[in-house]
């Protein structure tokens, strides 16, 4: 970016802003007698009003009526270049979808290695670990900001806030799969509490902030730092137990059972480690695959890294490279006529309709359905007000093209289960692709030579707060 000061920007439009601000707040305006009555009659009790608030009133479901009947039928499920993918999974209650979506990309590979026609990881074992290694970094975090003000210091709050959760991204996954590894569903399957995990998450985030608290009254009253490890060490122990009685214990060493076409059964004796190292593509990992994001409220090609946003204590942090929208569709396209799926991540809550698996901008019509303007038509903005962001996690595996080779429709492989969207998958237009798609994972050897080159410069850290995340 040439000698383009991003830093210096910000904190010259943040002082002209607030400057503005404190001249507009000594004339604020409170809603008085006068100011009422013109916003009452702003709304006439017109036939056309008074249809639409009997008709809005009684149904819940604005997007119903909200439809626009003309968009629909319009967009098909018909796909030029396509990944060779089977199956649907289903994280049901869950914020997993960035483990199934990862382990999605990942299991093509495994039908065609082992030779059988269905296949899926087991997501408790990674969740289990996963749990269990967000617990050991909440920990250790509060030990390195024991001597920060709990409630003044803005990262020691953070921390407390939320201190584990079952959300990630991609190289949470990585984190947990070369340290543990994975193992088939059957060796470890679903329980109640990773197929719903909002009450072990809740009974996890009381016991962590009761042992975190004691932790910061230990180093307070001047506890050795042998003594404190011990502490630690302890609570991590009943970190295991939590986890234990609620997702089962995780295999050391399994047998994995399963049959071919043909019929033959077939045994595999491994250790999740050697099993995992076996199934992934040569290369898979950090040093040949990048995270890359669309953020318009920030500079392009350069590398972005959020603070602390990992899960294990060694892990690699969250880190992507910023990329206009043309660079990415490009490696996108490129990947998929390569047969190779990719992580991706969305805003998928915006104009999407469900039962037809189709994300389309002109699907809903609120402005009429409403008479008012209050969609933000400007993704940026809408990024930096919180109107949106990337949230959930799916499988990006198709592409149609026009005759001169442009994108005109995408397609995921989604986690909801196959009676979600389009048989399990969600159909996409571009248009609705430059609007609220966000980041994917690529293969380095897809980007351009521009981005390569990009990724050789230092990172620009971010803090989890960060309106983006």
């Amino acid at each position: 970016m040439g000698d383009f000061n991003y830093k210096a920007m910000k904190k010259t439009i943040s002082i002209i802003v607030m400057a503005g601000a404190m001249i507009f707040l000594a004339g604020a305006q409170e809603i008085g007698n006068e100011e009422l009555a013109q916003i009452r009659e702003s709304f006439p009790r017109t036939q056309d009003n008074i249809a639409r608030m009997n008709a809005i009133s009684a149904n819940y479901d604005l997007k119903q009526l909200a439809v626009d009947r003309g968009r629909q039928g319009k967009t098909d499920h018909f796909f030029k270049y396509k990944v060779k993918v089977s199956g649907i999974t289903d994280q049901k209650q869950s914020g997993r979808c960035w483990m199934f979506t990862s382990m999605n990309v990942l299991r093509p590979a495994v039908m065609e290695k082992f030779n059988i026609k269905e296949f899926d990881f087991s997501h408790s074992y990674c969740y289990f670990w996963d749990m269990f290694e967000k617990s050991n970094l909440f920990l250790e975090n509060v030990i390195s900001t024991a001597e920060r003000d709990i409630i003044l210091d803005r990262n020691t709050a953070w921390i407390f806030q939320n201190p584990v959760n079952d959300g990630g991204v991609w190289n949470s996954f990585l984190n947990i799969a070369e340290k543990y590894g994975v193992v088939p569903d059957s060796v470890m399957p679903e329980t109640a509490h990773s197929e719903r995990t909002s009450m072990l998450t809740s009974i996890l985030n009381e016991y962590l902030r009761k042992e975190g608290y004691a932790l910061r009254e230990m180093i307070s009253e001047g506890a050795s730092e042998k003594k404190t490890r011990k502490y630690k060490l302890h609570a991590m122990e009943g970190v295991y137990r939590i986890l234990a009685l609620c997702l089962g214990e995780p295999p050391v060493e399994f047998t994995w059972r399963y049959e071919t076409p043909d019929g033959e059964i077939k045994s595999l004796t491994s250790t999740p480690s050697d099993f995992y190292r076996s199934i992934v593509p040569e290369g898979y990992g950090s040093e040949d695959y990048i995270m890359v994001m669309h953020d318009p409220t920030r500079p392009y090609y350069r590398i972005y890294e959020i603070a602390n946003y990992r899960n294990t204590y060694e892990g690699i942090n969250w880190k992507y490279l910023n990329l206009p929208l043309d660079e990415i569709k490009g490696s996108a396209i490129a990947s998929i006529k390569a047969d190779e799926a990719l992580y991706a991540s969305c805003d998928i809550s915006r104009y999407y309709k469900n039962d037809e698996g189709i994300a389309d901008l002109g699907i809903y019509d609120f402005e009429s359905l409403m008479g008012i303007d209050f969609e933000i038509h400007d993704k940026a903005a809408r990024i930096m007000t919180r109107q949106s962001g990337s949230a959930h996690a799916m499988t990006l595996i198709a592409v149609d093209t026009d005759e001169e080779g442009r994108p005109v429709k995408w397609q995921f492989e989604n986690s909801w289960g196959p009676s979600a969207g389009h048989n399990g998958y969600y159909t996409f237009t571009d248009e609705w692709f430059d609007e609220y798609m966000f980041r994917m994972v690529i293969r380095k050897d897809y980007l351009s030579d521009k981005a390569v080159e990009a990724l050789s410069g230092e990172s620009d850290m971010l803090p989890a707060w960060d309106y983006m995340f």
